[in-house]
Formats: C-alpha cells, structure tokens, sequence
C-alpha cells in the first residue's frame, strides 16, 4: 500500500485550510461546511475539518474505536479527540482523499 509525497503535501495543504482558527478555546459551528466535521488530532490538539464520508472507511473506524478506548464518550476537547500522530492522520486522510469519490453517496 503505497502513497506519493506530493499526495500529502497536497492533502496537508487542503487540510490546513480548513482548519479553524480557535479563538480562546470557543468552538464554533459556522466553519465547518455542510458534510464535514471537526475532530482534534495529535498532541497539540489540532483541528481538522474532515469529510463525513471518511466514516464509512475501515482505515477511519479504526481511529474512533482508538478514541473510543482512550476517551470513551467523554472528549477533552469537547469533540472528536483522535489520539494519533498528526502524520499518521495526514498521511490516512491523503488516501482517504484519493478515493473520497467511490465513498461518496
């Protein structure tokens, strides 16, 4: 299972603009387009707006049960913590993008 460099820099670049800014840890929902949710990733909590189609991936399901063991249903940040490296997601999220058509509905 093999991926390009430059799907991540470009995957990385996408995400960095969707991520929001956190104006004194106050959330809110206005950024975050229809069909996407926020999760917070990595060691400084940093916050992606991801697809709601990357769910029905195995790759994804196995990151919400990592938060499901390491959290249960009580998030720190009061959303979706997922407790990874922030590359490992890049780099999951760059394949996930790859074939986010065929996971569309």
């Amino acid at each position: 299972m093999g991926f390009s460099l430059g799907g991540i820099a470009q995957t990385k670049e996408k995400l960095r603009r969707t991520l929001s800014p956190r104006k004194a840890n106050v959330s809110t929902y206005n950024d975050v387009p229809k069909g996407h949710f926020p999760v917070y990733v990595g060691e400084m909590h940093t916050r992606f707006v991801i697809p709601i189609c990357y769910l029905n991936h195995p790759l994804f399901q196995d990151l919400l049960h990592l938060a499901e063991e390491e959290f249960g249903y009580n998030h720190p940040m009061g959303g979706l913590t997922i407790p990874c490296p922030e590359d490992y997601f890049l780099s999951l999220t760059s394949q996930l993008s790859s074939c986010r058509t065929a996971l569309s509905f």
